[in-house]
């Protein structure tokens, strides 16, 4: 049977997270991203924000974006079959740094050590699981928004944990359907990097048999999909046929994103995956690189409706 060979690295990592501000200031104030896009949900009707934050230029492997939901009242339920862990990396020697900043912005790190990594687990305001991992083989500049120094600076993303009850399908799932090379083990963890391998590749499986199924909708408390970068629409094409032949047949068809086109996966173990294909001109589609994420963009469905849009969603203050 033949395998995908066309998935290459994390695009970006999505979040259902609580409070719009309170999202904005923890990535922008506490970790030190920049601001790429201000926008709104491409999906359904109801408006809901659609917060993207990464470095100067918004590079694919650095990006980490969020939907703010509490205005909504929807709440998500932990469980498994989905996502429970985003992970960003550092150089090394940068966790004590982070551990001091983090402690005192009110969180509650903890140095921890996985896969022979040494990382800092702590929780986003919502509650999603967070962690800062040291990257041994980063090539990646840090980026510094100036009040993180440049060498502690957030590098890209390091990986996601999928809880799964058991490995099997999800296995068979990232050797044949997903590009991916299982690496090790290390207790009740699986390692997967997609691509080449390296940093901004990992994708992790948490083995938890006795937790109960958590949700798929949006609502607040639980990431939402990962996406992983391909080379064209082309190639997008055919990892969409390619998961079709191996009887995935839960894959969407292409769908516009402004900046980038997408398709998605549910794969066997419940999370949501998604194959992306980057716009030539990226987020410098509406705006500047100078003016990069300093104003909202109504997305082209919601151009007759931006006053009830911005009525309904929680005010940002840059």
């Amino acid at each position: 049977m033949t395998r995908n060979t066309h998935i290459k690295r994390h695009h970006h990592l999505t979040l259902s997270v609580g409070g719009a501000q309170e999202d904005y200031d923890f990535h922008t104030k506490v970790l030190g991203l920049k601001s790429v896009k201000k926008t709104a949900l491409y999906d359904g009707d109801e408006p809901i924000l659609h917060l993207y934050y990464g470095n100067d230029k918004g590079d694919p492997g650095g990006l980490i974006t969020c939907f703010p939901m509490r205005h909504s009242g929807r709440k998500a339920r932990k469980g498994t079959g989905q996502i429970c862990t985003v992970a960003i990396s550092v150089l090394p020697g940068a966790l004590e740094f982070w551990s001091r900043r983090l402690t005192e912005h009110g969180f509650r790190p903890q140095l921890q050590e996985r896969f022979g990594d040494r990382l800092l687990a702590f929780n986003h305001p919502c509650g999603i699981e967070y962690e800062l991992v040291e990257e041994q083989q980063e090539v990646r500049r840090p980026y510094s928004n100036g009040a993180i120094p440049t060498e502690f600076g957030i590098t890209g993303t390091h990986g996601v944990c999928v809880s799964v009850r058991d490995s099997e399908n999800s296995e068979e799932f990232m050797a044949l359907g997903w590009n991916g090379q299982r690496r090790a083990e290390d207790g009740h963890y699986i390692r997967y990097e997609v691509g080449s391998g390296g940093p901004g590749t990992v994708v992790d499986f948490r083995i938890e048999p006795g937790l109960p199924q958590g949700s798929w909708a949006y609502g607040e408390g639980v990431p939402h999909h990962v996406a992983f970068e391909v080379a064209d629409l082309d190639v997008q094409t055919k990892v969409k046929f390619h998961l079709e032949g191996l009887g995935y047949t839960d894959v969407s068809d292409v769908k516009d994103r402004g900046y980038f086109d997408s398709i998605y996966v549910r794969t066997p173990g419940g999370a949501l995956f998604e194959a992306t294909v980057s716009k030539p001109q990226g987020f410098l589609i509406d705006e500047t690189y100078d003016l990069l994420g300093t104003s909202m963009q109504i997305p082209p469905f919601f151009a007759n409706r931006k006053d009830e849009l911005m009525r309904r969603v929680e005010p940002l203050r840059y």
